[in-house]
């Protein structure tokens, strides 16, 4: 399971952004009736192109919404980590600084609103189910046991946030953070949730700045757990993989 754009990468381009203003204009996020995943047995993992086809698209996001093009990130240099606190957290987000090999399903996409504010992540990756057990368990841990978290860049800036535990979608057993800090004087504001749906593990993240309002993040992810569902056939918090097809209409 991975993010696909770690919240430092998030920081930074946001800290880049700062002289820059506009704001997200309302979603347009329509329904729609993806087809439902088919498969024939339970060990049959989903392919990366229905992965693909359960990500959010920037035109569900809204008008104002464009896709990022994904490029690799080089690993921190020397051995020096960009993230001081939360031990488990910061391995986890270090681990994804660089991309290595993907070696199981994985679809992600990126995608920047207006001025790059806010900026939404989404991620999908097919594990066998004992393996993906084990990663939920390490990220759900992660998340209840930080509470404060250090960035630094390049240039030696460092952003602090605070971090709490919160519900982010209609499940309350699903683990997700909020992420508050401040540079400079402008709010910086995030979170982080991931959800399983079978033997698949959606990761969402959104930053946004100038704002703390979780409206935005709480609808867009919702929206992404929605249409995973509908798309690969089982429902959010599912540990077992459909065998059948579902009903999408």
């Amino acid at each position: 399971m991975s993010f696909p754009r770690p919240l430092l990468a998030l920081t930074a381009a946001a800290v880049l952004a700062l002289g820059l203003s506009g704001a997200a204009l309302p979603p347009a996020l329509a329904p729609g009736a993806a087809p439902a995943v088919v498969r024939t047995t339970a060990a049959q993992l989903p392919t990366d192109e229905q992965l693909k086809a359960a990500l959010l698209t920037a035109a569900e996001l809204g008008p104002d919404f464009t896709e990022a093009v994904l490029s690799e990130s080089p690993s921190p240099g020397g051995g020096a980590s960009p993230v001081a606190g939360c031990d488990a957290l910061r391995a986890l987000l270090n681990r994804n600084t660089a991309r290595g090999p993907v070696t199981t399903p994985h679809q992600e996409a990126e995608f920047d609103g207006p001025n790059g504010n806010p900026m939404v992540t989404e991620s999908l990756t097919a594990e066998e189910p004992a393996r993906l057990t084990g990663d939920f368990k390490t990220v759900s841990d992660a998340f209840a046991d930080c509470r404060s978290i250090t960035f630094n860049d390049d240039t030696g800036t460092s952003v602090t946030f605070t971090v709490t535990p919160v519900a982010l979608g209609d499940r309350q057993g699903a683990p997700a953070v909020r992420l508050d800090g401040a540079i400079d004087g402008i709010r910086l504001n995030g979170y982080l949730g991931v959800e399983r749906l079978g033997d698949v593990a959606l990761a969402f993240g959104f930053f946004q700045r100038d704002s703390d309002s979780s409206q935005l993040a709480s609808l867009y992810y919702r929206a992404a757990v929605a249409k995973a569902e509908r798309t690969l056939g089982a429902p959010a918090g599912s540990t077992t993989a459909p065998t059948a097809p579902v009903n999408t209409v």
